[in-house]
């Protein structure tokens, strides 16, 4: 417990609120709202009563809607029964990290990685082991450093992956299938991001491996983070062990959030929304690229990972500065991992007129640094 670690872009995120002329450029929080039809199932809920405790892994009608998803979306099969409903991805994180601990004390993870998966791993008594990404294999965590991590009993991957943007390519994730498989390591692949794929097409790990715990959730794609509602597609041996551990931890998901949740394959409205946040990747990419060394586009989710060691070694300095400064909020790459003292993370959940102006307020930030 004593090892969990701040998770820094909150901070930011409560220091840039205290300025109401804030560029928020921090947090992967999307904007855009969800489709009309979710606002209107949500409020139908709350006027229909729908205040009640649901099954522990969430009502019927969503767990077939979401296996529907997965066939409408990859062309796989899914049984609702392996779908478990949870309190968006955190919640999902906790039950799976317990679980995980039934496999062994030691995970894979890449690093740099979303903050919350070591704190989960310290939080479950696993101990996480890093395996440094880097621009040489494009952010991808490779087949041969897996193979070397030595004695792991589980991995975590993340397509497309925060802070980056990358995906993992089709080769690469059957690659790391295949290892997960000869080695008996429990494979965990976050897939909160899906939907918000830009210049090819993702792959679900359940294409590849029935074995294979998918965790994915409304908040990013789907545009309804608050509504705190996700999901996790769990091997059959799992689902009454997590479903235990639901009812105990976490009772179950927000009601009226799951029926709004039934409303949100709109996939009209989802491409849509992807393609606004593909213009504003564009956009930001071509803009911040003069002034950050920019190791690869990024290929999904919606941040850019830039390198500012041509103006500071210091991330978290140089972004209270620029906040403090210019009143432009990112996130400093230490964040996702204590090597990153020299990346920062930009968040393009704005429209472009706003990433604009930041991209206008930290240039101005440079020409006085």
């Amino acid at each position: 417990m004593e090892r969990i670690t701040p998770f820094i872009v909150m901070d930011i995120l409560a220091k840039a609120r205290q300025n109401p002329d804030a560029v928020h450029m921090e947090v992967g929080e999307p904007d855009i709202p969800p489709s009309p039809a979710v606002k209107e199932a949500f409020i139908k809920a709350i006027r229909d009563d729908r205040f009640f405790y649901t099954p522990a892994c969430g009502i019927p009608e969503l767990r077939e809607k979401i296996a529907e998803h997965y066939h409408v979306t990859y062309g796989i099969t899914v049984s609702p029964e392996r779908i478990i409903v949870t309190p968006g991805t955190s919640g999902a994180f906790l039950i799976v990290f317990s679980l995980l601990r039934e496999c062994g004390a030691r995970m894979a993870l890449a690093d740099p990685s979303y903050p919350c998966y070591k704190n989960f791993a310290y939080f479950s008594k696993i101990d996480p082991h890093f395996i440094t990404v880097g621009k040489e294999t494009n952010y991808e965590l490779s087949p041969d450093a897996l193979k070397e991590a030595g004695n792991v009993n589980s991995i975590m991957v993340s397509s497309p992956a925060n802070p980056t943007g990358n995906i993992h390519r089709k080769e690469t994730l059957m690659a790391l299938l295949d290892i997960a498989r000869e080695k008996k390591i429990c494979f965990v692949s976050d897939e909160i991001y899906h939907g918000l794929v830009y210049d090819s097409q993702e792959h679900t790990a359940l294409e590849f491996s029935e074995d294979a715990i998918v965790i994915n959730s409304f908040s990013k794609a789907f545009c309804m983070p608050g509504l705190r509602v996700g999901w996790m597609i769990l091997p059959k041996s799992m689902i009454r062990r997590a479903e235990i551990l639901i009812q105990n931890l976490l009772i179950a998901t927000n009601t009226p959030s799951q029926y709004a949740c039934l409303e949100a394959f709109d996939y009209a409205y989802l491409r849509k929304t992807r393609g606004m946040f593909k213009e504003r990747r564009d956009y930001l990419y071509a803009a911040m690229g003069p002034l950050f060394e920019i190791e690869a586009q990024p290929q999904g989710a919606f941040y850019i990972w830039a390198n500012i060691s041509r103006y500071s070694r210091d991330a978290l300095s140089f972004c209270n500065r620029l906040l403090e400064e210019q009143g432009v909020a990112i996130t400093p790459g230490i964040d996702f991992g204590d090597r990153w003292t020299d990346y920062v993370r930009f968040a393009y959940t704005r429209d472009v007129a706003v990433l604009a102006e930041g991209v206008r307020r930290i240039r101005a930030f440079l020409e006085k640094s």
